[in-house]
């Protein structure tokens, strides 16, 4: 089943984001196929300000457990996280 996790940024996160990032993207690059789609949301600044996580899970409480492990998680970026459950129809390459 896939999830999308809407993470926001804590204010005045974006140093916190910046000196993990490689972190955050060594994770993402560990969970392999499980991940179909991430990237950051982006403020009037341009500066990255959120994530988007799509990920295949076997339910909403796997999703949690996998997503509490990223390090911008860890490190107490997240102001907030939104899971919900996503149902990919237009343009999915393994449809």
């Amino acid at each position: 089943m896939l999830f999308v996790a809407i993470c926001d940024d804590k204010p005045e996160g974006l140093a916190l984001r910046l000196e993990t990032r490689s972190a955050h993207l060594a994770w993402i690059e560990m969970l392999g196929p499980v991940i179909k789609a991430a990237g950051p949301f982006v403020g009037a600044d341009g500066q990255p300000n959120g994530s988007m996580i799509i990920l295949e899970a076997e339910n909403e409480s796997a999703c949690g457990a996998l997503l509490s492990a990223d390090p911008y998680a860890l490190k107490g970026l997240f102001a907030q996280v939104s899971i919900r459950p996503w149902r990919w129809l237009i343009k999915n390459p393994e449809a």
